[in-house]
Order: C-alpha cells, then sequence, then structure tokens
C-alpha cells in the first residue's frame, strides 16, 4: 500500500478505500489516509445555487434571531430579496436543522419507540472532567454544497472529545462518534443532547444505556436549545472563527480546516470561562 498516493485521495474516494476483513486494522487503514474512523460519511449533496445562498444566510442568521419561526424567517427572507414562500422556507430550516428557540410549558409528547429523557443538568454542580458530555449536530456551509457536522465536548473543561462530518443525519454516525469517543477517553457519567430522532433511537440509546456501568442519558427541553448552550458556544466559535472566514470548496478542504481547528481549539485557543488556559491543559491533566 502506498501512503503518499493514498494522502492525495479526495475524502470521498479515500473513505471508499476503507474495507473491512483486511490484516490492516480499521484504526490503521484510516491513520494511512489521514482520517478518523468516525470521518467516512461523505457524499456530495446536490441543491441548487440559490437554496445553498439562502441556507448560508439563514444559518448566520440563526445566532441573532433563534426565535424565528417559519413566518418571520419567510419575512425576513424576502426583505432580503428573495422570493420565497413558507413552505420553501420550512424546508430549508429542515435541512439546515433550525430548531427555533422559544419557552413551552409542556415538552414534547414521549413516543413509545422514541423515548425522551429529562434534562439532568439543571443545578448540577459540573466540575470535573469526564462528568458531562454534550452532543450535538449542526449544519455547516460550503461553496458548492454543505455537510452537518456532530461534536462531542467536555462541559466542565470545553475539549472537543470527539467529532466528524456527515452528508445525513442518522443514528448510526451519532453512535459511532460517540463509541470512539469512549474507545480514546473512557466513558462520561452523563451525555447531554437534544431530542433529534438520531439520540432518542434504540440504536444511540442503548449504546448509553447496556454498559457494564450504565451513562444516564440527558435531554434539552423541547424548544430550549440554551439548554445545551455549552455546545451551542461551540457552535459559534467554530462557524465565526472558521467556516465563514473560509468558505472551504467541498467536503475534503472542510474536513481538513476543521481538523486544523479542533486543534487549535483544544490546545491553543484560551478561554475566559477556563481563567485563559485551554482546554487541553485542563482535561488532559484531570481525565
Amino acid at each position: 500500500m502506498d501512503e503518499k498516493k493514498i494522502t492525495l485521495k479526495p475524502l470521498f474516494e479515500r473513505r471508499n478505500m476503507i474495507e473491512r476483513g483486511l490484516v490492516i486494522s480499521m484504526n490503521r487503514q484510516c491513520e494511512l489516509i489521514s482520517i478518523h474512523r468516525s470521518g467516512l460519511y461523505y457524499q456530495p449533496v446536490p441543491e441548487s445555487e440559490e437554496n445553498l445562498k439562502i441556507m448560508r444566510l439563514m444559518d448566520e442568521q440563526y445566532f441573532h434571531t433563534p426565535f424565528y419561526g417559519v413566518r418571520r424567517m419567510t419575512q425576513w427572507l424576502r426583505n432580503q430579496g428573495y422570493e420565497i414562500n413558507p413552505k420553501r422556507t420550512k424546508r430549508l430550516m429542515e435541512l439546515i436543522s433550525w430548531q427555533t428557540v422559544y419557552r413551552k410549558k409542556n415538552t414534547s409528547k414521549r413516543n413509545k419507540l422514541h423515548p425522551v429523557y429529562p434534562y439532568l443538568l439543571k443545578g448540577l454542580d459540573i466540575n470535573r472532567a469526564n462528568q458531562v458530555w454534550a452532543i450535538d449536530i449542526t449544519y455547516v456551509p460550503m461553496r458548492r454544497g454543505f455537510m452537518y457536522l456532530v461534536a462531542i465536548i467536555d462541559v466542565h473543561t470545553r475539549y472537543v472529545i470527539n467529532w466528524s462530518l456527515s452528508n445525513t443525519m442518522t443514528a448510526e454516525w451519532c453512535r459511532m462518534v460517540v463509541e470512539e469517543a469512549i474507545e480514546l477517553y473512557g466513558q462520561p457519567e452523563i451525555i447531554n443532547s437534544d431530542q433529534g430522532s438520531q439520540f432518542t433511537s434504540y440504536e444511540y440509546t442503548s449504546l448509553l444505556l447496556e454498559r457494564e456501568k450504565p451513562i444516564a442519558i440527558s435531554m434539552d427541553s423541547k424548544g430550549r436549545a440554551i439548554d445545551n448552550i455549552f455546545i451551542e458556544r461551540l457552535w459559534k466559535s467554530v462557524k465565526y472563527e472558521c467556516v465563514y472566514l473560509r468558505a472551504f470548496e467541498d467536503g475534503v478542504k472542510l474536513y481538513e480546516g476543521l481538523s486544523n481547528y479542533f486543534n487549535f481549539y483544544n490546545n491553543e485557543r484560551m478561554h475566559q470561562s477556563l481563567k485563559y488556559k485551554t482546554p487541553a491543559s485542563i482535561y488532559l491533566n484531570a481525565a
């Protein structure tokens, strides 16, 4: 196997080079092609140029008006010069995984097949590494398409435990990212997410609940993205400090750019909440 040739392959071609059942382990194969095990899900996603522009605008606007619903967002886009109806706005909001923030007295009705778990972090003293992890998915625009980014952070230290890119939001993808994180760093006591179908599915929750020492599941209240404020702040940093500045051409460039950014975020970027220390300096000395 020629390592120099392999590293020149585009990410989506490199992904197809991974084969199971070989003498070389999956981990080693991923090392040879310069990607981690959970970063193997790239396929081009077709969408019109105008829709991509609208989705990029909506993604940036979310940080300013996360309380906008379909009607307000439709009017806001019309004010930007786009001829758009609520049906199209709703579809694009769903594509970028827009979660309108609002107050609601009652949480979502529980589905027998997909149970919703209570929010466990309210009033909790989070004071050590691997006590609480937070996981979430966000939309990431590119110059010629878009992808989804999932990341796991240690809440106490803000350390990015693991991350991955995909063009689809599946429970299998989320489970794989968590499995890899646990293999690398051990398991947390609690893992917090929103109520997305990926996180309420049996495929995902069984990984946490059926362990020798189960991991407690915590979920944000519906319409309360602020409950997961720790990772929402991460998304804002990732997008304003990396994604929006670079306008990556495709999945390959995006993957490489995010890899560099998360390395910077963990090891060089000082956090005011950490008394101007880096996440790695605290997490790796405590975990």
